[in-house]
């Protein structure tokens, strides 16, 4: 190899093909994903319907009520223009509820994937297919918080 032009002519070795991503679907024509956020973890089933999205058995308006978390949670089906196609039911623990709809929504993004690959590099544009590793610090001792001090005083 003299130089970089012949880099072109060259094919990838046997074990170093590109990543084919298949469908993955069960019995019932459902796709299964884990999503997780803080200390959130949602189990989330999607399959071809009318819309419906359930959560931990109740109707994802009164299980989220502040409009931002839904929207949080429905931004995958938005983005990829799947809204009102897919039912998606999922379980849903640990955590607060900004952590629980972060937890469904990169759940349903998975199962997104799992269920139509084609829909990946959308979702991963949109940074829906990554894990927010952001965790609360755990508290230390000699500290009030995480980080900050007791009060100081000279006298």
């Amino acid at each position: 190899m003299a130089d970089l032009s012949s880099l072109k002519d060259l094919a990838p070795a046997e074990g170093q093909a590109a990543p084919v991503h298949v469908r993955k679907v069960d019995a019932q024509g459902r796709s299964y994903a884990t999503g997780k956020r803080k200390n959130a973890v949602a189990r989330v089933w999607v399959k071809a319907g009318s819309g419906k999205i359930i959560i931990n058995g109740r109707d994802f308006t009164t299980y989220f009520a502040r409009p931002v978390l839904q929207m949080i949670l429905q931004q995958p089906l938005v983005t990829t223009a799947r809204a009102g196609q897919f039912d998606i039911i999922a379980t849903v623990t640990g955590g607060g509820l900004s952590g629980q709809a972060g937890a469904v929504r990169h759940g349903v993004s998975k199962a997104l994937t799992y269920f139509e690959p084609g829909l990946r590099s959308v979702l991963k544009k949109g940074g829906f297919l990554t894990r927010d590793s952001r965790v609360v610090e755990r508290k230390k001792y000699g500290k009030a918080k995480a980080r900050r001090s007791f009060q100081f005083s000279k006298r």
